[in-house]
């Protein structure tokens, strides 16, 4: 009986291990690429041992007319004030939702808008924001994205809140207290690890979000997935500077998922759930 178990544990393990191996293929495969020179990349059969170079980092960061810095920081901006609005309006709705009965499911209407393909409302959002003059603006951006994350930043928080007794709202009531603050004394502090989900994944979905980007970003406001992009041309596809870009651009968002994932699987194993 042991033998068997120790058996179906080891291959347990190795269908895991074959399975995340797979899953990240592209992403080693991009990083392996950003190392390579261009005869190393052009090599055929492709090469596994090479000399590493920086030369394609090197080109991404100081090629002329290639701005990566101001990619890198309008990705930044926009992502995390995008958190920020999903933040400062998810937790009313979600409160209301959580605290109050109505005739409707408002929670049911968000997740359905939710479910609508975006590439639907593409022109006219595209009109909308060049009739008021907001085309390749961090503004157009992050009121996309807000609309775009809100309905699930929403659905999370509710989770949180209906586990949070009403018996303290209705105390802070008598003693006084002011909807605002039963929401930033007493909700937000008690859902705080909703509240670290929710940033963390709209920041995460925003940072990677490429389709309305392209639309309404054309030179100011161009986050980085666009620009990597650029690296594509009528003439040739540069793999080393567009491997570098990719691999420079989820760094932060590897050590952002890093730093907030036990919040992460709190989100998923627990209140969010039970909403």
């Amino acid at each position: 009986m042991k033998k068997r178990s120790v058996t179906r544990w080891v291959i347990l393990y190795v269908v895991i291990i074959a399975i995340v191996v797979a899953f990240n293929l592209p992403i080693i495969n991009a990083v392996m690429t950003s190392f390579k020179s261009n005869a190393d990349i052009s090599s055929s059969p492709p090469k596994w041992v090479f000399r590493p170079t920086l030369v394609q980092y090197n080109r991404v960061l100081f090629a002329y007319g290639y701005n990566f810095r101001l990619y890198f920081m309008n990705s930044l901006i926009i992502s995390s004030l995008t958190s920020l609005v999903v933040l400062v309006l998810g937790i009313p709705a979600a409160y209301a939702i959580a605290r109050y009965r109505s005739r409707i499911n408002p929670l049911g209407l968000l997740l359905g808008l939710r479910l609508v393909p975006i590439f639907v409302f593409i022109i006219p959002i595209f009109i909308l924001f060049t009739r008021i003059g907001q085309t390749d603006t961090r503004l157009s951006l992050i009121l996309m994205n807000s609309v775009i994350s809100a309905p699930l930043g929403v659905f999370l928080l509710v989770g949180f809140i209906q586990e949070i007794p009403s018996s303290i709202d209705e105390a802070a009531r008598i003693d006084g207290a002011s909807i605002f603050k039963i929401l930033t004394r007493i909700i937000f502090p008690l859902s705080l690890p909703g509240v670290a989900a929710v940033v963390c994944l709209t920041f995460v979905f925003t940072w990677s979000e490429y389709l309305i980007s392209l639309i309404l970003s054309f030179t100011k406001a161009v986050p980085i997935t666009v620009g990597a992009s650029f690296f594509i041309t009528a003439w040739e596809v540069r793999w080393g500077e567009i491997s570098a870009a990719i691999t420079l651009s989820v760094v932060p968002v590897f050590m952002f998922v890093y730093f907030l994932q036990n919040y992460l699987v709190r989100a998923f194993t627990g209140g969010a759930l039970k909403g």
